[in-house]
């Protein structure tokens, strides 16, 4: 079944930020209601797999997915920067790999005329912190929340303190 021309709003102004309150905005939907309309609109199976189909086209155009992304990164956190860099000179060797140039993010020269002419070198690695945390998150290492589950069935409250009596 085709989509309506608000549905195929709502699914192109999504595909743009992948925010749903915001593309149910922008084709038109109420200010008030476009956090309900967009989670709505989601769960539509026409509207989702049209979703579905323009990201996996975008994806083999630009070569962008889940496997590549994953790949950077462990690029970038499991680099030894001393089989890269010359660390007495600043110099990447010629052997390095294109896996570990990956993870350079810059690499500045600088002439400095003295009394001495000298070659100030820097080169700055793409943050590898990041890359593991990122890769952590990817693999569920770290817990931002913790789950409680009840196996037991619900909470039953017991009230066993005996009354006092107001006699006497």
């Amino acid at each position: 079944m085709a989509l309506n021309a608000k549905q195929q709003k709502f699914a192109d102004e999504y595909l743009i930020d992948l925010n749903a309150t915001q593309a149910a905005i922008r084709a038109g939907y109420s200010v008030k209601t476009a956090k309900e309309q967009g989670a709505r609109l989601l769960t539509n199976a026409n509207i989702r797999g049209y979703v579905d189909a323009r990201m996996a086209e975008h994806s083999r155009r630009t070569g962008v997915n889940q496997e590549r992304i994953i790949r950077e990164l462990a690029r970038v956190a499991f680099l030894d920067p001393t089989k890269l860099v010359n660390m007495g000179d600043a110099t990447v060797f010629e052997d390095a790999s294109e896996d570990d140039t990956a993870a350079i993010a810059s690499v500045k020269v600088k002439e400095v005329s003295g009394d001495v002419d000298s070659i100030e070198r820097e080169v700055r690695f793409a943050d590898k912190l990041k890359a593991l945390e990122l890769l952590g998150k990817r693999f569920g290492m770290w817990i931002d929340k913790q789950q409680v589950h009840n196996v037991e069935g619900p909470v039953q409250i017991v009230d066993d303190v005996p009354k006092e009596s107001n006699s006497g």
